[in-house]
């Protein structure tokens, strides 16, 4: 009995061991350096687990279920605020990160708004999302003197059809599309007024037919290879789209646009699940990613824009001085955050969101 009893023991022990050098990472897919995972296995000697998803509704679906066996995730913060509120993730343990130094205090501050005190999270990556373009095809159809810097190359009806024939894209994403259609018609973009929904969605359905599709992904080949010409995405996916279009060198030129009206601004969070198996590994690569090499690798990579101050000088200028990463400050001032809704509200954007996509 004792022999068993000390056999049962190792065992635990064992298999508390093998769990420690493992980490489950869910991210947003091509969101990552090549290198960055490597690295973090040779610092550290913890197996590392990636699995990617493309829409923040993928990500709460699975969180909110309970049990998802991640120790990381990388929720978008308006999503990541209710999922707090449903006690999903746990308050982080600062003495563990010290390289919550090298962070941007203001844009740390303004992602307290979802987060108070940053008490769960950290950010990530942060961008807008705007309008990526073929500057070829917009020329071509529109006038080479078109600016193409207005939502209304696609919430306008007469403007969206002269696309359609090339392709317009958009992501299958209500609580980023309605909102950017709301501020085109004059509204508040978080507006929670029935009315004022409606008619941003009956503005989408005015332009569903120039539409070729809606996902949160698949954009970013089709524009690289030319197989779409505007798509409405993330600034780091229409930055990523070029940089594959260049090393293909297949004559495609993109631009990436934050409309004059404004456009939304996002903070993408590293969050540890309140039921993570390793939330002790989750800490440690949350405090790699901190580091001001490792950010600014992510960022040279994937052309989203770093939170992470110390990490500016070590980023490639063409990134830090381009406008559409980095907004200016006249830009800037018409970003806008989104705010989390009532799930009464949700449940009717969501049906709004339906009707827009199906086409009905």
């Amino acid at each position: 009995m004792k022999f068993l009893t000390l056999t049962a023991s190792a065992l635990a022990l064992s298999a508390t061991f093998a769990a420690a050098e493992e980490l489950r990472i869910y991210n947003w897919s091509d969101y990552i350096a090549e290198d960055t995972i490597e690295k973090f296995t040779a610092a550290t000697g913890i197996k590392v687990i990636y699995d990617v998803y493309d829409s923040n509704e993928v990500l709460e679906a699975k969180m909110l279920a309970g049990a998802s066996g991640y120790d990381l995730t990388v929720p978008t913060s308006d999503f990541m605020q209710r999922q707090i509120e449903a006690g999903v993730y746990q308050k982080l343990d600062k003495s563990k990160l010290p390289n919550l130094k090298n962070m941007d205090k203001e844009l740390m501050a303004g992602a307290a708004g979802y987060d108070a005190d940053n008490a769960h999270s950290v950010i990530y990556l942060w961008g807008t999302t705007g309008i990526g373009y073929n500057v070829g095809m917009i020329a071509d159809r529109l006038g080479a003197d078109y600016a193409g810097d207005s939502w209304d190359m696609v919430f306008n009806p007469e403007t969206a059809a002269k696309l359609a024939d090339c392709g317009i894209s958009m992501l299958d994403a209500p609580t980023e599309i309605i909102p950017a259609a709301l501020n085109y018609l004059g509204h508040d973009p978080n507006s929670a007024d029935k009315g004022e929904l409606q008619a941003a969605a009956d503005l989408l359905k005015s332009v569903r037919p120039s539409i070729r599709y809606f996902h949160s992904s698949q954009y970013i080949n089709d524009l690289a290879n030319g197989d779409t010409c505007v798509a409405v995405g993330w600034s780091g996916d229409v930055f990523m789209a070029r940089d594959r279009a260049d090393e293909a060198d297949n004559g495609v030129e993109l631009a990436y646009v934050v409309p004059n009206e404004g456009a939304l601004q996002w903070f993408d969070m590293l969050t540890i699940p309140v039921d993570a198996p390793n939330p002790d590994a989750a800490h440690k690569f949350i405090d790699f990613i901190m580091d001001a090499q490792i950010t600014a690798d992510i960022t040279n990579y994937v052309w989203y824009a770093s939170a992470n101050e110390a990490a500016f000088p070590l980023i490639d200028e063409e990134i830090t001085s381009d406008i559409g990463i980095f907004p200016t400050v006249e830009a800037k001032a018409k970003l806008w955050p989104s705010k989390v809704q009532t799930p009464k509200t949700d449940r009717f954007i969501t049906r709004l969101w339906t009707s827009v996509v199906t086409g009905q």
